[in-house]
């Protein structure tokens, strides 16, 4: 809202967030003389400005306006299903993220008054209940009131933003467990779910807690509970630029993100260590709360959960204590055994997956402290965990998470060596001594990007492929599961990450001529046993006829034999080889699919933010 042509300011921001979902998109904008246009498409961005162009966007004009892109959770992602959606009369547009759990109740309710819902989404029963809440009962004529006595009928996780072309001088908005952050310029407020939307005319922003609702104008904003309390707020500045979300003269937003890594390090680990000791970014435990400490979960999603399998090897090994790591999805129905000893190490690169959300408020239930790994400052997550770690890795673009999972990696590492220092399990010159090591990593990360023309070239020989197969031990077999899921994401490729030991326990079986079988191999030098027992899986495999695409440290010449294609990176401490291990197969998945003509950045079927279960 604000002074400029509204449906630039919003297809822009569109263009910006549609990584977040694109199975439609549609606009709404009000004229200021009463009239409301809404224009929407299933299929990506370029559909919707399509049918623009077609219909004329001189109709769609005005300075306030809204959008949305979709990713599909009721409704298939067909026109009708597209947002905005409107009420009968036309004259309010309601666009909205999340699942509104309990729309069936709703719309049951919206029918048997004789309400014709013309979707099968969710998300028009709320356009339907606040169009009724306005035209009568004690909220008559009351926008944001209408709005705020809906969204307290509402359950599951959702954001709002609500328009109507009688009260074209505001919009309103309302969070739950979905993100939603306020863009304050000068003379226009902008709405979005990432600040990367209005970043281009504003850095001023503002987020918004649960259960919060806010009605933006041209000169402003004012935040409410749902009871229409005020609430205090909190302004942040956003520190990353324009230039931050383009691709930089790379092929994909996922190679430039590649080669963003070594910053994305060192920005995470940067400020970490004062004075001698560990600090975090948000901690609001206690030294003494820390050596009480006596089990530690890790909880999350994905590639997530990967660096979370990660962190279980160098926090036991650092603290002596013993780490599970759980899929969040999975977390709270298996009614784990939790207390106030226990500590939660919830990751989420957006700060807003549901899943881990949840699980976070499980464990908070329980009593249990949450330490939250997060790259989205004012996130959901962090807000609601006893201590916060951002990682600092910038906006992310593709889909495929790369610079966040090293540095959630990174951040692992510093919660293990934080728990150490406050334990004592480390001396103070040991948690120095480790930390410094972390410090070297993203010069070693840089040049392991020296590999990445060779890895291309290996990628697009691979690309006819059925399948692959990753193997590992110890802290290579998280490399190894992490590489195989890049594959599904990207290429659309059967592939399996095995830890080595298990191969004569089943996978061998798959093993035939010509199967390309990606190998991390662990240093010569700290795991010298676990090195020599990976060769003999190499030659077990290879004797069958596996193609072997092996990934070893500089100067290994005794893995030479045993590899058909070789990939060298640099020798560093075997806890912390994923850093350099993973890069490649980041690089290898990547080129595939772009060696088999699919969307890098956008793959089929996924969204980078998952804020639903």
């Amino acid at each position: 809202m604000g002074h400029r042509p509204a449906l630039d300011v919003v297809l822009e921001g569109l263009r910006r967030l549609e990584y977040r979902g694109y199975d439609s998109a549609g606009v709404a904008v009000l004229d200021g003389a009463g009239g409301l246009a809404v224009e929407r498409k299933a299929g990506r961005l370029a559909n919707l400005e399509a049918r623009l162009d077609e219909v004329g966007r001189d109709h769609v004009s005005g300075t306030t306006g809204m959008g949305h892109t979709r990713w599909a959770t009721h409704g298939a992602p067909i026109d009708r299903n597209s947002h905005p959606h409107r009420d009968a009369t036309g004259r309010l547009a309601v666009v909205h993220n999340g699942i509104i759990e309990n729309f069936a109740l709703l719309r049951a309710e919206l029918e048997a008054e004789g309400v014709e819902l013309a979707s099968d989404t969710d998300s028009e029963t709320a356009a339907h209940l606040i169009a009724r809440a306005y035209a009568a009962g004690d909220t008559a004529g009351d926008l944001p009131a209408s709005v705020r006595l809906v969204c307290r009928r509402l359950e599951g996780a959702f954001t709002l933003v609500v328009t109507h072309a009688d009260q074209a001088d505001k919009v309103v908005a309302a969070r739950r467990s979905s993100p939603l952050v306020v863009g304050v310029g000068e003379g226009e407020t902008f709405l979005a779910s990432d600040v990367a939307a209005f970043i281009e005319f504003t850095r001023n922003a503002v987020e918004l807690g649960q259960d919060q609702c806010v009605v933006i104008t041209r000169e402003g904003y004012e935040v409410t509970d749902f009871l229409g309390e005020p609430v205090a707020t909190k302004a942040f500045e956003v520190n990353w630029d324009l230039s931050a979300a383009e691709k930089g003269g790379h092929d994909y937003f996922m190679l430039k993100e590649i080669e963003e890594q070594p910053e994305a390090l060192a920005n995470t680990l940067r400020g970490h260590f004062v004075d001698g000791r560990i600090v975090l970014d948000e901690q609001r435990l206690a030294d003494q709360d820390l050596r009480d400490v006596d089990k530690v979960f890790v909880v999350a999603c994905g590639t997530a959960f990967h660096s979370g399998l990660v962190a279980k090897y160098a926090i036991e090994h650092w603290t002596r204590l013993p780490v599970e790591c759980e899929l969040a999805s999975e977390f709270r129905y298996r009614d784990p055994v939790l207390d106030r000893d226990t500590l939660v190490v919830a990751i989420s690169q957006s700060g807003e997956t549901a899943d881990t959300l949840e699980a976070v408020r499980h464990a908070r239930e329980q009593k249990a402290r949450v330490l939250a790994i997060c790259n989205t400052n004012g996130a959901q997550i962090p807000r609601e965990s006893d201590a916060v770690l951002y990682t600092h890795a910038g906006p992310e673009i593709g889909v495929a998470a790369t610079k966040t999972f090293l540095a959630q990696i990174a951040a692992n590492y510093l919660v293990g060596l934080a728990l150490a220092q406050a334990r004592g399990t480390k001396y103070p010159d040991e948690v120095a001594r480790e930390f410094h090591e972390l410090e070297a990593m993203p010069d070693a990360v840089r040049h392991t990007l020296g590999v990445v023309p060779q890895v291309r070239e290996l990628a697009r020989e691979l690309a006819d492929s059925k399948a692959i197969l990753f193997l590992g031990r110890h802290v290579g077999f998280p490399v190894a599961l992490e590489g195989a899921l890049k594959l599904k994401e990207l290429a659309y490729m059967h592939a399996e990450g095995f830890a080595a030991g298990e191969l004569k326990h089943g996978p061998i079986a798959l093993i035939e001529q010509g199967l390309p079988v990606v190998i991390a191999m662990p240093s010569p030098k700290g795991r010298a046993v676990l090195h020599a027992k990976l060769l003999s899986n190499i030659n077990e495999i290879q004797a069958r006829g596996a193609r072997t695409i092996v990934i070893a440290e500089e100067g290994d010449d005794t893995v030479k034999p045993f590899a058909d294609h070789l990939i060298e990176v640099p020798a560093v401490p075997t806890l912390l080889q994923p850093l350099v291990s993973s890069v490649p197969l980041q690089v290898l998945a990547a080129e595939i699919a772009r060696s088999r003509g699919y969307d890098v950045d956008k793959p089929r079927n996924l969204a980078k933010s998952v804020t639903v279960e």
